[in-house]
């Protein structure tokens, strides 16, 4: 640093010498010194006060901080912090591209046609979300265990594992314990599980609720010695039972064996709706789609080339796979039935229901539900309800207008008859009838 600012001061001195001057080296101070190359001309001293303001510049420069040199650890830093930055846009950009590749696109709540699906707890009657249904089961259940630990620790088993091959393997060997129990009634072996069995551990153990259920019917946790062993090890233990017990243990292993999980029910949020011209607009919420943002992302895109894929000769294969892809886009429908009079009955529905839960559904709703009637999709398709097709299948996923149609035989007897309603709806439904937006 040092030889720095005597580079510099040299400098300045080399400026001050004025033009038509050279530097010769004072060889008893090894500093340049300004020799003549011209005629001398006369020249003032400075001031004070210039010297003062020149004393000061230098005196500033000289307190700059000095500068760091650059070591390989701090290129290296540089270059780590570099990446991390890079990398962390990348993130950034990759956030917002799923943000608006999973826009469907995102629009204001009160615009949808409805606000969400919603389910029923069997349980509780509570009704929920979609996010909120497996926890609010999950802790329905575990409350159960206060009330009827045999029917919960059922349900566990049942509900909270996802895999029905796993399931049913430990049902058949808990049901072999019982089996075994109930033929042979006073043979201690059969009464006794080992916990570290390698069988109980990977084809029971491993299943939710199935611990449970065998503590709900009496096994008790407790050690036991192990002939060849120096340390006890767990057992679950029966008591011997009575013929009444045996009976009861019997029972349960049924109930068990007839278990199923239980699941939310779709709140199907039946509206009814004056005559409207706006029928067929729809506005789904982003709980109707069953797709991630990327895929959410290539069916926009797709969009953009209907007209190019309509212009091409498809062969069948080729629309069956787009209509299987269309299909699996969306996991509910929201569904309209025009009455005769205009009126417009709204639910919702599973992509997978059948066809015979729409007629049920519009039945349930009419005063008058049973009087035959016929449902047309758009395109002037006639449902029949007897057949077993899904709605998706039928392409009313994942939202359609209906027209509904009385057996006109039956209404001609029925006028003939003096037997005419005016109303179509149930009261309820009457009474609460909306104008939709």
């Amino acid at each position: 640093m040092k030889k720095f600012f005597d580079d510099f001061k040299k400098d300045i001195k080399f400026k001050s010498a004025g033009p038509g001057k050279k530097l010769t080296e004072d060889t008893s101070s090894n500093r340049p010194v300004a020799q003549n190359s011209a005629p001398a001309k006369s020249r003032h001293a400075p001031t004070d006060g210039a010297q003062r303001a020149g004393a000061a510049a230098l005196a500033r420069i000289e307190q700059q901080p000095r500068p760091r040199l650059q070591t390989s650890q701090d290129a290296i830093r540089l270059q780590v912090k570099k990446e991390l930055e890079a990398e962390a846009s990348a993130m950034a950009s990759d956030q917002k591209l799923a943000t608006e590749g999973s826009k469907v696109p995102v629009k204001d709540p009160a615009s949808f046609s409805v606000s969400g699906v919603y389910f029923t707890c069997p349980l509780t009657g509570a009704t929920l979300t979609k996010s909120e249904r497996e926890v609010h089961i999950k802790e329905a259940i575990l409350m159960r265990f206060a009330e009827d630990p045999v029917e919960a620790s059922i349900m566990m088993v049942h509900t909270f594992n996802r895999d029905r091959e796993k399931v049913k393997v430990a049902v058949d060997i808990i049901s072999k314990y019982v089996d075994n129990i109930y033929k042979n009634p006073t043979e201690e072996k059969y009464r006794k599980i080992k916990v570290s069995n390698k069988i109980f551990q990977e084809k029971v153990s491993s299943v939710e609720g199935s611990r449970e259920f065998l503590q709900a019917v009496g096994f008790e946790s407790t050690t036991l010695p192990v002939e060849g062993q120096e340390n006890e090890e767990e057992f679950l233990v029966l008591a011997e039972q009575e013929p009444e017990g045996l009976e009861q243990l019997k029972e349960r292993r049924d109930r068990l064996q007839s278990g199923e999980p239980i699941r939310a029910q779709l709140d199907r949020r039946t509206q009814a709706f004056r005559p409207s011209p706006n029928a067929t607009r729809f506005e789904l919420p982003p709980d109707f789609y069953n797709l991630t943002a990327e895929e959410l992302k290539r069916e926009q895109q797709l969009k953009t080339e209907v007209v190019e894929r309509n212009a091409m000769l498809r062969t069948k294969a080729m629309r069956e796979r787009e209509e299987q892809r269309e299909r699996r886009k969306y996991s509910y429908a929201l569904l309209r039935v025009r009455l005769p009079d205009g009126t417009l009955l709204q639910g919702t529905f599973l992509a997978r229901d059948r066809v015979a839960s729409l007629y049920q559904f519009v039945r349930e709703a009419l005063l008058d539900g049973w009087q035959p009637f016929e449902l047309v999709a758009p395109g002037g398709q006639k449902l029949k309800e007897e057949e077993e097709v899904a709605l998706n299948e039928c392409g009313l996923v994942p939202a359609a207008l209906l027209c509904f149609s009385w057996d006109a035989a039956v209404q001609a007897d029925i006028a003939a008859a003096g037997g005419q309603s005016s109303q179509l709806l149930r009261p309820e439904l009457q009474e609460s009838m909306q104008t939709l937006s």
